[in-house]
């Protein structure tokens, strides 16, 4: 099945993709499925128990508030960050929750949202269960999920017939494609760019105006996030005590030019902080594939943006358009998910597809563009997800500037000095991911029992 660039570009919420707007649409699915089989009525309580990697890491990536908010009938692209705090407070301190924004039913935490740290369901490492009882404690309902990564979710029937999460096309793409190879072939045959395909591909879902705005919107939403991280301060929620730093390297940047010829580089970084400090206090930003993830397209295509001279509204969509169809490649032959890949599944992957839609925005050919993205993802590999105290702070934050500057170097490398011949294709090195993250110990893939998350708390 085909995925839709909207689909992988979702606009939502910090701090996770996979442990905040996965599970608040999970948690939102089941409360509508409830109203939707006539069930509200008798709901008279609601228990989630959470699996895996999302008990393990949950509190530190906000999940109980994203079950509290799916629950109440939020969705992540529409919540107005602001009134989280407000939301969830009421819910807690009033001890009552509005199902599906309809039905009020108790709500007590400690018994209503458990944390399994020592239990996995079977599919996938972000699994969770919601549970619908009725006033004689009959269960009325209950139903198992799994967050995917890049907030993807599918039902457990779903994930056992093989879905994605992803919505399926109204009618058959133009141009469908599974690998890489597939994708410049049908460049070659029909001579188009990556970005052309994307588009003819598009129209299954929508007119191509309205794919533009989507597109424009998801750029404005980028650019947004960016101006907030530059001017925001003070500490990062959670413990760590992090401060913001994307402000004072925005004055900093802004001042008198400087002789160094690095500064464009400190500008990518600057980006690129800005968009994971808002990630990590809960802003709104985009999925670009994940939440962990999401300051890398955004720094690179703001670079595009700001220092490539000739910058043009319909390079930016050229730029998400061939970004898409590279994160297409990786959702369908490996995973998002950085509880099944570890960071290279989400960072890794964000620097393959950035530096695939910088080159074609530099002009690279799709030969270039592939290799580009091959570049972005062989120097992540075996990259790890060992996030400090379950937060989506250290070393999340800087890895997304590494992330950032690596693509443009990639970019750089593909298309001003490479002519799209090389060793190692683009479909090898995402199988070589896919089977690096099967074979990593799963105390590196998001549960903070190993690497960072362990040594910097014995120092």
């Amino acid at each position: 099945m085909q995925i839709s660039v909207l689909d992988l570009f979702k606009i939502g919420i910090g701090p996770s993709s996979s442990h905040t707007v996965g599970p608040m649409r999970a948690a939102r699915r089941f409360a509508e499925g409830l109203a939707d089989g006539g069930m509200l009525d008798r709901v008279v309580r609601v228990q989630t128990d959470l699996y895996g990697s999302l008990a393990l890491t949950g509190r530190g990536h906000a999940t109980d508030r994203a079950i509290l908010l799916g629950l109440l009938g939020e969705r992540p692209d529409q919540v107005d960050p602001e009134r989280i705090p407000d939301l969830v407070t009421t819910v807690r301190d009033s001890g009552r929750l509005l199902l599906a924004g309809l039905r009020p039913v108790e709500w007590r935490e400690p018994r209503d949202l458990l944390f399994h740290q020592q239990e996995f369901l079977p599919t996938h490492p972000n699994g969770m269960r919601f549970t619908a009882f009725a006033a004689d404690g009959r269960t009325l309902a209950s139903s198992e999920y799994f967050s995917v990564g890049g907030g993807f979710v599918v039902s457990r029937e779903e994930a056992e017939a093989g879905a994605t999460g992803a919505a399926p096309s109204p009618e058959p793409v133009r141009y469908p494609f599974g690998t890489a190879v597939e994708l410049l072939e049908t460049g070659q045959r029909q001579a188009l760019s990556i970005a052309e395909i994307l588009r003819a591909n598009e129209a299954a879902w929508r007119p191509a105006a309205e794919t533009d705005a989507a597109l424009d919107r998801i750029w404005q939403t980028m650019e947004a996030c960016i101006d907030r991280g530059c001017r925001g301060a003070g500490e990062l929620p959670g413990g760590l005590r992090v401060r913001r730093r994307a402000a004072k390297l925005y004055r900093s940047l802004s001042g008198e030019p400087g002789a160094d010829p690095l500064t464009t580089l400190d500008w990518v970084s600057l980006f690129a902080l800005a968009v994971n400090e808002e990630n990590a206090a809960g802003g709104r930003v985009v999925t670009a594939p994940t939440n962990g993830a999401a300051g890398v397209v955004p720094a690179v295509l703001a670079y595009y943006v700001r220092f490539v001279p000739g910058a043009t509204p319909e390079g930016i969509r050229t730029f998400l358009l061939t970004a898409g169809a590279i994160g297409m490649l990786y959702k369908k032959n490996a995973s998002l998910s950085a509880a099944e890949m570890g960071c290279q599944g989400e960072v890794g992957v964000a620097c393959s597809m950035a530096a695939a839609g910088l080159a074609a925005v530099m002009g690279g050919t799709n030969e270039q563009i592939e290799e580009a993205a091959e570049i972005g993802m062989e120097h992540n590999l075996g990259l790890t997800c060992d996030p400090v105290a379950g937060l989506v702070q250290v070393p999340c934050i800087e890895r997304n500037t590494m992330g950032a500057t690596k693509a443009v170097n990639a970019a750089r490398l593909a298309v001003l000095y490479g002519d799209g011949k090389h060793h190692v294709p683009l479909d090898r090195v995402i199988e070589t991911m896919r089977q690096t993250g099967l074979d990593m110990h799963g105390k590196y893939k998001e549960t903070s029992q190993g690497g960072l998350s362990v040594n910097l708390a014995d120092c």
